[in-house]
């Protein structure tokens, strides 16, 4: 989470949970709400001189709502307003901290919709997604080229997905293509895959392996992986028939490599050294 005050995260979260979130209809609206949000973390992203005075703690909380209530009013529906004003409302270390939780506020939001194994086939889609982008050079390179309007790269976005992922799905891939915020593409889809993954409170790990996986080997490492970091295990697989065999696991920035390649390459190490 880098520098983001983890007491100021808690509280905007329990707050877009129990005054935003909380209604029966909100699901309806989700995606529409993380949408606003990720507008306005696009409007503070391009205004230095807003983002540095909103994040000001000498700045007292009502001018910093007041201001968010000009800005925005007409703009947005009251419930953005709500999210954006408990965030400028927080004590921040420094405005890339405070636009950062207004964009996990923004994917929390645009998930709010997706429950139980539906959030696993959200982190799926992203994950392959990341991957078609990763083996297609042309596409990767179609999405990203600078100077393409954003109405256009969505566009394209729209056509490549539209009717084959969820909404929440669509929405996120959209965003990372976009406005990737000064992250690679990869790391943008990287980055709200970890969002979804907390969301749910859970990890993601990373599996890869020279063959198919079946499903009782997944079954039981998930298990293990789950005992190992004492909470729920989303498996992302891939099959990479280069590693020979055995398989690479990594759960955030630890990687456990019990592939054959790795073994090979760690005894070349060695007898280097």
């Amino acid at each position: 989470m880098r520098g983001i005050s983890r007491s100021s995260l808690a509280e905007v979260t329990r707050r877009l949970d129990e005054n935003v979130l909380a209604p029966a209809d909100a699901a309806q609206h989700a995606v529409s709400l993380g949408g606003e949000l990720f507008e306005v973390v696009a409007l503070l992203g391009g205004e230095h001189s807003l983002r540095r005075w909103l994040a000001d703690q000498a700045n007292p909380a009502e001018k910093k709502t007041g201001l968010i209530g000009q800005i925005l009013e007409g703009k947005t529906s009251p419930s953005t307003v709500i999210v954006v004003n408990d965030v400028v409302s927080q004590p921040w270390a420094g405005p890339r901290d405070m636009v950062d939780a207004l964009e996990r506020l923004a994917v929390y939001a645009t998930v709010a919709s997706v429950e139980g194994t539906r959030l696993d086939e959200l982190e799926d889609e992203l994950f392959r997604f990341e991957r078609i982008v990763i083996a297609q050079p042309d596409l990767r390179s179609a999405l990203t080229r600078d100077g393409v309007a954003p109405s256009h790269l969505h566009a394209l976005v729209e056509n490549l997905l539209s009717g084959k992922v969820s909404s929440a799905t669509l929405a996120l891939v959209s965003e990372a293509v976009t406005r990737p915020r000064g992250r690679t593409l990869e790391q943008a889809l990287q980055n709200f895959g970890q969002l979804v993954a907390e969301r749910a409170q859970r990890y993601i790990a990373v599996v890869r392996s020279a063959v198919p996986l079946s499903e009782a080997h997944q079954e039981r490492l998930r298990a293990l992986l789950t005992r190992k970091y004492g909470r729920e295990i989303h498996l992302n697989t891939e099959v990479v028939p280069e590693i020979v065999g055995g398989l690479s696991i990594q759960v955030g920035d630890e990687v456990i490599d019990g592939t054959i390649a790795g073994r090979i390459a760690e005894v070349q190490r060695r007898l280097a050294g």
